[in-house]
């Protein structure tokens, strides 16, 4: 295949208790930790749980709970995603942030309010996953720090999904041609098939050098807000709960890492690029 180079929520009613008050991030890192469930007995659990409500639950579809966070646009989100669950893909809620001056002051006290509202702590979670970009410089470090932290501090380990890939959980099509404006002329692009594996490795460079690259053949193109002079479907501002599916099957593979682990997703151009527009000043 040819490749050339602030807050609105939306919720699922569950048992909880309440709205949860503010806090500060040392408040969510002093809570105690006990050991992790094992994925083989969140599935069992996960099992009986559908049984005893008559509901079927999908091949795969373990219990791992998960904290998802999105702070690389100028909207956020955090979603909580838990397998047992068949409502929506698993997707408890999703929690749209808007925070203008950024999302280092209000993220901890949103994600403390959103596990009080279904009862859970820190330590009821299996996992974390956090957008590692491309998008604003900061807000990728905020999140990824943001969920380092909330892992470091209670033992467990974190996936790090990259923003296009989850623009190609919105797609339908086979084939679907993702991007996203990178300002100054250029974006951020690639080509993920519908099983969200990358066919066009993922770049940054001009819209009309990028739409030339793509492969022939039916595409269904997926932006964010960026205007195409063609039929497009538009992803929503809130990308945590895909974030936090996509995290799901990862963590399932194995694919979960230690903090340390995991980094941003700035989707650089190629030494050969960046050296031919050194040569163009």
């Amino acid at each position: 295949m040819d490749c050339r180079s602030g807050a609105r929520r939306r919720r699922l009613p569950r048992g909880g208790n309440g709205e949860g008050r503010h806090a500060d991030h040392s408040s969510l890192d002093r809570q105690q930790v006990p050991g992790g469930r094992e994925p083989a007995r969140a599935a069992a659990q996960c099992q009986r749980k559908g049984l005893h409500v008559g509901q079927s639950v999908p091949a795969g579809s373990v219990g791992v709970r998960i904290l998802a966070v999105d702070t690389t646009g100028e909207t956020g989100s955090i979603a909580l995603v838990d397998g047992c669950r068949v409502e929506q893909g698993g997707v408890g809620e999703e929690v749209t942030l808007h925070s203008p001056e950024g999302f280092g002051h209000t993220l901890f006290p949103a994600i403390e309010q959103l596990l009080a509202r279904h009862g859970l702590s820190v330590a009821s979670l299996d996992g974390f996953a956090a957008a590692s970009g491309p998008g604003s410089f900061t807000g990728v470090r905020v999140g990824l720090t943001a969920v380092k932290g909330l892992a470091e501090a209670s033992g467990r380990k974190v996936v790090a999904v990259s923003n296009l890939q989850a623009l190609a959980f919105f797609g339908r099509r086979a084939l679907r041609a993702v991007a996203i404006d990178a300002r100054r002329g250029e974006v951020y692009g690639a080509v993920y098939d519908s099983a969200l594996t990358a066919v066009c490795a993922e770049v940054v460079t001009t819209l009309p050098a990028w739409l030339s690259s793509l492969p022939k053949g039916e595409l269904e193109f997926i932006t964010r807000g960026l205007e195409l002079e063609r039929s497009r479907t538009e992803a929503p501002p809130a990308m945590a709960g895909a974030i936090g599916r996509i995290a799901r099957e990862k963590f399932l593979r194995g694919e979960a890492r230690d903090p340390a682990g995991i980094d941003a997703n700035y989707v650089r151009r190629s030494d050969a690029e960046l050296f031919w527009k050194e040569t163009q000043r």
